[in-house]
Protein backbone atom coordinates (compact mmCIF):
# COMPACT_ATOMS: atom_id res chain seq x y z
CA UNK A 1 0.00 0.00 0.00
CA UNK A 2 1.40 3.21 -1.32
CA UNK A 3 1.94 5.85 2.06
CA UNK A 4 -0.43 8.70 2.57
CA UNK A 5 1.11 11.94 2.28
CA UNK A 6 0.20 15.19 3.09
CA UNK A 7 1.33 18.85 3.48
CA UNK A 8 5.08 19.05 4.94
CA UNK A 9 5.58 15.86 3.91
CA UNK A 10 5.12 16.38 0.18
CA UNK A 11 8.37 18.69 0.41
CA UNK A 12 10.84 16.21 1.99
CA UNK A 13 13.40 15.61 -1.23
CA UNK A 14 11.93 18.61 -3.65
CA UNK A 15 14.35 19.87 -5.90
CA UNK A 16 13.52 23.24 -7.49
CA UNK A 17 15.33 24.64 -10.26
CA UNK A 18 14.34 27.36 -12.48
CA UNK A 19 14.63 26.08 -16.32
CA UNK A 20 13.01 22.62 -15.11
CA UNK A 21 9.82 21.52 -16.40
CA UNK A 22 7.11 19.99 -13.79
CA UNK A 23 3.68 18.71 -13.47
CA UNK A 24 1.93 19.47 -10.47
CA UNK A 25 -1.06 18.13 -8.99
CA UNK A 26 -2.85 20.28 -6.38
CA UNK A 27 -6.45 19.27 -4.53
CA UNK A 28 -8.93 20.64 -3.11
CA UNK A 29 -9.69 20.72 0.34
CA UNK A 30 -11.30 17.06 1.28
CA UNK A 31 -11.88 16.63 -2.25
CA UNK A 32 -14.96 19.43 -2.56
CA UNK A 33 -16.09 19.81 -6.05
CA UNK A 34 -14.76 23.66 -6.01
CA UNK A 35 -14.35 24.00 -9.45
CA UNK A 36 -17.44 22.49 -10.37
CA UNK A 37 -18.46 26.12 -10.41
CA UNK A 38 -17.94 27.77 -13.24
CA UNK A 39 -16.29 30.66 -12.35
CA UNK A 40 -14.31 29.19 -9.77
CA UNK A 41 -12.51 27.26 -12.66
CA UNK A 42 -11.73 30.52 -14.45
CA UNK A 43 -10.61 31.60 -11.22
CA UNK A 44 -7.91 29.24 -11.21
CA UNK A 45 -6.88 29.32 -14.91
CA UNK A 46 -6.20 33.28 -14.29
CA UNK A 47 -3.89 32.61 -11.51
CA UNK A 48 -2.05 30.55 -13.74
CA UNK A 49 -2.14 32.61 -16.72
CA UNK A 50 -1.10 35.69 -13.82
CA UNK A 51 2.19 33.40 -13.18
CA UNK A 52 2.79 33.67 -16.68
CA UNK A 53 2.31 36.46 -17.51
CA UNK A 54 4.57 38.12 -14.63
CA UNK A 55 7.70 35.45 -14.95
CA UNK A 56 7.13 32.89 -12.75
CA UNK A 57 6.32 30.29 -15.49
CA UNK A 58 5.53 29.08 -18.60
CA UNK A 59 2.63 27.10 -19.08
CA UNK A 60 2.93 24.04 -21.27
CA UNK A 61 -0.81 22.38 -20.22
CA UNK A 62 -3.29 22.41 -17.82
CA UNK A 63 -6.81 21.22 -16.48
CA UNK A 64 -8.81 22.58 -13.52
CA UNK A 65 -10.93 19.08 -12.89
CA UNK A 66 -13.63 19.60 -9.74
CA UNK A 67 -11.73 18.50 -7.07
CA UNK A 68 -7.58 19.11 -8.13
CA UNK A 69 -5.54 20.70 -10.69
CA UNK A 70 -3.06 19.68 -13.03
CA UNK A 71 -0.25 22.05 -14.63
CA UNK A 72 2.74 21.43 -16.49
CA UNK A 73 4.80 24.05 -16.52
CA UNK A 74 8.42 25.36 -17.15
CA UNK A 75 9.99 27.34 -13.87
CA UNK A 76 11.32 30.40 -14.88
CA UNK A 77 14.38 32.18 -12.48
CA UNK A 78 12.17 34.47 -10.15
CA UNK A 79 10.54 32.13 -7.60
CA UNK A 80 10.91 28.75 -6.16
CA UNK A 81 8.92 25.63 -7.32
CA UNK A 82 6.84 26.03 -3.92
CA UNK A 83 6.51 29.53 -4.21
CA UNK A 84 4.87 29.96 -7.98
CA UNK A 85 2.24 26.97 -6.62
CA UNK A 86 1.73 28.82 -3.25
CA UNK A 87 0.89 31.79 -5.27
CA UNK A 88 -1.31 30.19 -7.64
CA UNK A 89 -3.23 28.48 -4.70
CA UNK A 90 -3.95 31.83 -2.74
CA UNK A 91 -4.23 33.91 -6.09
CA UNK A 92 -7.30 31.14 -6.87
CA UNK A 93 -8.37 31.28 -3.06
CA UNK A 94 -8.53 34.73 -2.90
CA UNK A 95 -10.35 35.12 -6.52
CA UNK A 96 -13.25 32.70 -4.87
CA UNK A 97 -13.83 33.98 -1.68
CA UNK A 98 -14.92 37.76 -3.58
CA UNK A 99 -17.40 35.47 -5.06
CA UNK A 100 -20.83 34.91 -3.50
CA UNK A 101 -21.35 31.42 -2.06
CA UNK A 102 -17.70 31.65 -0.87
CA UNK A 103 -15.72 28.28 0.12
CA UNK A 104 -14.40 28.89 3.27
CA UNK A 105 -11.12 26.35 2.59
CA UNK A 106 -9.85 25.74 -1.09
CA UNK A 107 -6.99 24.05 -1.37
CA UNK A 108 -5.99 20.85 0.89
CA UNK A 109 -2.12 21.97 2.00
CA UNK A 110 0.92 21.08 -0.21
CA UNK A 111 0.58 19.69 -3.75
CA UNK A 112 2.42 16.73 -5.64
CA UNK A 113 4.92 17.63 -8.25
CA UNK A 114 7.34 15.55 -10.98
CA UNK A 115 10.28 17.09 -12.87
CA UNK A 116 9.51 15.91 -16.58
CA UNK A 117 12.95 14.38 -17.43
CA UNK A 118 12.76 14.41 -21.10
CA UNK A 119 11.01 15.42 -24.46
CA UNK A 120 8.89 12.63 -24.47
CA UNK A 121 7.75 12.60 -21.25
CA UNK A 122 6.61 15.93 -21.70
CA UNK A 123 4.41 15.20 -24.03
CA UNK A 124 2.90 12.13 -22.48
CA UNK A 125 2.27 14.69 -19.25
CA UNK A 126 0.33 16.67 -21.30
CA UNK A 127 -1.53 14.45 -23.34
CA UNK A 128 -2.53 12.97 -19.83
CA UNK A 129 -3.36 16.53 -18.74
CA UNK A 130 -5.44 17.19 -21.71
CA UNK A 131 -7.30 14.08 -21.47
CA UNK A 132 -8.03 13.87 -17.70
CA UNK A 133 -12.29 14.80 -18.31
CA UNK A 134 -12.18 12.47 -20.72
CA UNK A 135 -11.23 9.20 -18.05
CA UNK A 136 -13.56 10.81 -15.48
CA UNK A 137 -16.45 10.95 -18.22
CA UNK A 138 -17.14 15.07 -17.71
CA UNK A 139 -17.18 14.89 -21.63
CA UNK A 140 -17.63 13.20 -24.31
CA UNK A 141 -14.68 15.40 -26.38
CA UNK A 142 -12.26 17.48 -24.95
CA UNK A 143 -13.71 20.52 -27.05
CA UNK A 144 -16.50 20.31 -24.34
CA UNK A 145 -14.63 21.01 -21.37
CA UNK A 146 -14.07 24.54 -20.91
CA UNK A 147 -10.93 24.30 -17.98
CA UNK A 148 -8.21 23.40 -19.79
CA UNK A 149 -5.32 24.28 -22.22
CA UNK A 150 -2.02 23.13 -24.05
CA UNK A 151 0.04 24.45 -26.36
CA UNK A 152 0.20 21.59 -28.46
CA UNK A 153 -3.31 21.10 -29.10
Amino acid sequence: MRPFYQGKALRHGRYSAAGNVYMITAVTACRHPVFADFLHGRSAIKAIRDSDRRGFSTTYAFVVMPDHLHWLFQLEAEETLSRVVQRVKSQTTREIRRQPGTVVQVWQAGFHDHAMRDEDSLIQAARYIAANPLRVGLCRSVRDYPHWDCIWM
